[in-house]
Order: C-alpha cells, then structure tokens, then sequence
C-alpha cells in the first residue's frame, strides 16, 4: 500500500491532513473487496486475533502458575489451587490489557509499536529455538545467555546512532543483527563445552522429518513466485 501510494494511488484513503497513516493500509486494501471477500476476510483476521488470545492467555496462565506461583510462592500448592490461580492471573492480564489498550490510540502507528517493542525478546526467541531445534550441540548457558543478551543487545542498536551519529537502525534490521550476534554467541559458548559432543539430551532431527509432498512443494513454489513477482513489479 505505501508504493502504490507512492505511485499516487489511494492518496485520500492512506493520508490525513497530507500526513500518511501506514494503519490505514489494512482497511484500505478489506475496502476493496466485495462483500462476501470482505466479510470472509474480516471473519479470517477475526479468527487470528481469537487464536492468539487464546495462546497468550494459556501461556500467561501456565507461566504464572507453575513457574512462579507453584515453584516459588507456594511449592506446596495442589492442583486445583494451582489451576484457580491460573485463571486468576488471566483476569488481572485482560485488566490491565484494557487499561493500556486506550491508550493504543495515541500512536501514529499501533501496529508497528507492537511490533517494534515486541522485537526486544523476538531475536533471543528465535535464535534459541532455530538453534535448538536444528543443532543437537547447543547447551543450555549458551540459552541462557542468549535470553539474557537479547533485551540489552536491542536497546544498544536502538540508541547506537546516538553514540555514532546518523539516523536510527529500522527495527526489523535491529532484529536481524541482534539474532545473528545472538547465534554466533551461542555457537562459541556450545563449542566451548566439549561436554555437549554427545549431548544426550540433544533432539536427533532427520531428514525425513522435513519432507513434504509434492502438491505442497508445488503450491509454495507458487506462491513464492507469485510474492516476488509481485515485489518485482512494485518495489
């Protein structure tokens, strides 16, 4: 939507007062669709966002619960108080999502505060898991530091300009740096540790564990190529 922008298309939809709104993109791109498309697409992104409730609140509720709740206020708790404190951590979370969500408003841009600010643990998380998932070597303090280092590692490419002069890092170029430092940290530490050779606790991944058919193969390749093609023509 900002290309075509660009380009001089949607110039009322996506400016206000000659000021442009990236949060516009969204809706401007579901007005261009019938109605039955665009109720099925509203109803699609309706879905996601229940999903991902659901998943951040059993996550909330599991972490409080057993890893704060059970092994550190009450190691003596039983299963059904263990479960009503869950539900409860759950209730406070909406609270004080409703307080905050209000003040959403006062963005220039919701979404990429969201995601801007989230990306503070994103590159800790995914370096742990690639790595984790496709390198039996990896031990756990190189984990360990990795989370530790991904929060202090984001905050000094955000504020680097000040110390070297220049315009701010974009946050996604921010996550990608933060991620491949995050890796090679973890890498040293797991060569360092001549114990994790044969790490018993390792996850065998095979080859095989990867294969997909070909009718899949096929629909992504095409997908792919429709998504560059598209880059191509308009980037």
């Amino acid at each position: 939507m900002y290309v075509l922008y660009q380009h001089g298309a949607f110039q009322s939809e996506m400016a206000i007062d000659g000021i442009i709104k990236p949060d516009h993109s969204y809706p401007t791109l579901m007005n261009l669709l019938p109605a039955g498309l665009k109720g099925l697409s509203f109803a699609a992104l309706t879905a996601a966002i229940v999903a991902s409730l659901a998943g951040k609140s059993n996550s909330i509720s599991t972490i409080f619960s057993l890893d704060i709740y059970k092994k550190s206020l009450n190691p003596h708790a039983s299963e059904a108080q263990t479960v009503w404190v869950g539900r409860i951590a759950i209730w406070v979370s909406f609270a004080i999502a409703l307080l905050i969500a209000p003040q959403l408003r006062q963005l220039e841009q919701a979404y990429q505060f969201i995601q801007e600010y989230s990306n503070y643990l994103t590159p800790g998380a995914f370096a742990l898991f690639s790595l984790g998932l496709f390198w039996k070597r990896t031990t756990s303090a190189a984990a360990i530091v990795a989370a530790v280092a991904s929060i202090p590692l984001v905050v000094l490419f955000k504020n680097l300009h000040t110390f070297i002069g220049g315009n701010p890092i974009p946050f996604l170029n921010v996550t990608m740096w933060v991620y491949l430092i995050l890796v090679a940290i973890m890498v040293l530490i797991s060569l360092a540790d001549r114990s994790s050779i044969d790490n018993p606790k390792g996850l065998a991944v095979e080859r095989s564990d990867f294969s997909v058919s070909g009718q899949f193969a096929i629909i992504s390749i095409l997908i792919m190529g429709i998504v560059s093609a598209l880059y191509t023509v308009f980037y």
